[in-house]
C-alpha cells in the first residue's frame, strides 16, 4: 500500500476539507495529508444543526468561521494552535474490514509511533482519561477517509460556544468541554515539531513513494490546489459563515 505525503502550509481548515473531498471523490491515490493552523473556524459535521451544536453567544459575533464539511462525526472548534492529519484510502487495499473502529485502529499506529503519550480510548485519542484531538470519517464505495484535530492549544471562551452534546462516550461522564480536554503543550514541548515527528513515524510505517510541501501562498500551491478541485465531483463542503479572518492567503 503505497501513500502520497503532502505537507501543507497556509491552508485553512475551509480548503483543506475542499481539497480533501476532491481526493477523495477524484483521486485513485492513498494520501496522507497534514496540516497545522488555520484561521479560528468551528466545524460541524453534515449533518449538524448550527443551534443544536452551539450556544447563543456564538451567532451574536461573526469573528469566526462556522464550516460545515462532507463527513459525519460531532462538531469541533480549531485555531492556529491545531495539528491536523487526513487518511484519504482505497478500500479495496486495506488488510481489514472498513468499518469504523477498525479505521481508527488503523489512524492510532502512526500516531502512538509518534506520540507515545496519546493513546485510543472509546474512539477518542486521549492523553490520560482526557481528550486531545477530534475524528471523524466518511466512507464511500471505493473510499475511506479518516481525518483527526488536533489540539496543541485551545481558547477556552472560544469553547465556552459548544454545547454539551447529546452523545458522549461512558469515559467522559458529566464533564464540561473545559474538564474533558487537554492541550497537547501539557505533554510536548514544541508545537513546530508535530508534523515532522508524525511524518517520521508514519514513513517508517507505510510506504511512502511521493512527498509534496503544498504552501498556498505560492504560485505553485496555488496552481496545485485548483488542479485537484478543479474537477467535476459532489461538493458538500460547506463554509456557512465567513469569519473575521480571511480563509483565502492568510497568514498568521
Amino acid at each position: 500500500m503505497k501513500f502520497t505525503l503532502i505537507k501543507a502550509k497556509n491552508l485553512s481548515i475551509y480548503h483543506q476539507l475542499v481539497l480533501e473531498e476532491a481526493l477523495l471523490r477524484t483521486s485513485n491515490k492513498n494520501i496522507c495529508l497534514l496540516n497545522t493552523s488555520t484561521p479560528p473556524s468551528v466545524v460541524m459535521g453534515i449533518s449538524a444543526k448550527p443551534e443544536e451544536h452551539l450556544e447563543k453567544a456564538f451567532f451574536s459575533q461573526n469573528e469566526i468561521a462556522l464550516i460545515r464539511r462532507f463527513s459525519g462525526g460531532g462538531t469541533v472548534i480549531v485555531d492556529k494552535d491545531s495539528f491536523f492529519v487526513t487518511l484519504i484510502m482505497n478500500r479495496q487495499e486495506l488488510a481489514f474490514p472498513c468499518y469504523p473502529e477498525n479505521l481508527m485502529e488503523f489512524a492510532e499506529k502512526p500516531v502512538s509511533k509518534a506520540f507515545k503519550e496519546i493513546s485510543l480510548l472509546q474512539n477518542d485519542f486521549v492523553i490520560g482519561n482526557k481528550k486531545c484531538a477530534g475524528n471523524a470519517q466518511m466512507l464511500t464505495k471505493d473510499r475511506a477517509l479518516h481525518h483527526i484535530s488536533f489540539l496543541w492549544d485551545f481558547c477556552e471562551k472560544r469553547m465556552g460556544f459548544l454545547k454539551h452534546p447529546k452523545r458522549i462516550p461512558e469515559y467522559r461522564a458529566d464533564r464540561s468541554h473545559l474538564d474533558f480536554l487537554v492541550p497537547l503543550k501539557n505533554t510536548f514541548t514544541y508545537k513546530e515539531k508535530l508534523m515532522p515527528y508524525f511524518a517520521k513515524a508514519f514513513v517508517s510505517l507505510f510506504e511512502v513513494d511521493t512527498t509534496l510541501t503544498l504552501d498556498m501562498q505560492t504560485e505553485e500551491g496555488a496552481l496545485f490546489f485548483e488542479k485537484i478541485t478543479k474537477p467535476e465531483h459532489r461538493r458538500a463542503t460547506l463554509l456557512m459563515q465567513e469569519g473575521k479572518i480571511e480563509l483565502h492567503n492568510y497568514v498568521l
